[in-house]
């Protein structure tokens, strides 16, 4: 950032005000955006994820204390945050119980100093909760932006000056236009039916009356309040092959899926876990999709 002169009053570290709701939209957007093309959320999408997050059916109950601060420069909303205290009861996940959260970190790159007096507010509002062990993420409210994305190197490197290190997993996120996946008739023998999955709509290949393995794919993920700005999005939210199932198996699967797809002009992304590439993934990639945020941990 420029010197400030020796007139112009330090940045504020303080609690959201709900006259903050714009600008901290603006900011929410411009991190998710540098992950997933053109995905944002709506002002009344980050209100509510300040007070509930009901996507996280199973975390989310477990919270007993949310709280937003903010640093602002010159009236400008340059850096956010949202922490978590999770209950310290029985029936909360050992990981989670009695545990604090930074769930979020957001900052415009140019203001790492306001950035961490804010970062410092929040380790202070964590050791008041007297929570014993301390989490990091970027867990924002639009799909498929979670942990620290490779693209917020300045996240990345905030949370680390504080002291955060990674232990997570590793997952790579891919993405394809469905013009991009493959079309064709299904491979002779095989079939594949479309039933409601426990995740989405799910397509089923069979063999001779054999289950082979299934595919299930989300397509709500474009709600009216958060929606990307062109086109839909879609996730692939359940696979499940076994090792030695024929590569047409998942082609057939997918082109079924796509041709779903094509009638909601969606746009299809899917996680994949750190380490050696599964098969599934090799296809995909041979297929067309683009891997978009490499290096993304999970969390700190």
């Amino acid at each position: 950032m420029p010197a400030r002169p020796a007139d112009h009053p330090a940045p504020r570290v303080r609690p959201f005000r709900r006259s903050d709701r714009d600008q901290l939209t603006d900011l929410l957007n411009r991190h998710a955006a540098a992950v997933l093309p053109g995905v944002s959320a709506s002002v009344n999408t980050v209100l509510g994820s300040l007070e509930q997050r009901p996507d996280e059916y199973v975390t989310d109950p477990w919270v007993a204390d949310r709280a937003t601060l903010v640093a602002e420069d010159r009236s400008r909303l340059v850096a956010a945050a949202h922490l978590l205290r999770y209950r310290d009861d029985a029936d909360v996940d050992p990981s989670y119980r009695g545990s604090g959260s930074v769930e979020w970190f957001l900052h415009v790159p140019a203001a790492a100093g306001p950035a961490d007096h804010l970062m410092a507010a929040c380790l202070a509002q964590l050791a008041t909760w007297n929570t014993r062990l301390w989490h990091a993420d970027g867990n924002l409210p639009v799909p498929g932006v979670y942990g620290v994305p490779g693209p917020w190197p300045h996240v990345r490197a905030l949370y680390e000056r504080a002291g955060f290190r990674h232990t997570g997993g590793t997952e790579t996120l891919l993405l394809a236009t469905v013009r991009e996946l493959p079309t064709g008739p299904t491979p002779h023998g095989l079939t594949v039916d479309r039933t409601l999955g426990d995740l989405g709509t799910r397509f089923t290949a069979r063999r001779d009356g054999h289950t082979l393995g299934h595919l299930e794919v989300d397509t709500g993920l474009e709600r009216a309040e958060r929606r990307p700005r062109d086109g839909a999005l879609a996730d692939i939210a359940d696979l499940d092959l076994p090792d030695d199932a024929p590569d047409e198996v998942f082609a057939a699967l997918l082109a079924r899926a796509a041709e779903w797809l094509r009638w909601c002009g969606a746009v299809l992304g899917r996680r994949r876990s750190g380490g050696p590439r599964p098969r599934p993934g090799r296809i995909l990639v041979q297929l067309g999709r683009r891997v978009i945020q490499p290096d993304g941990d999970e969390g700190a």
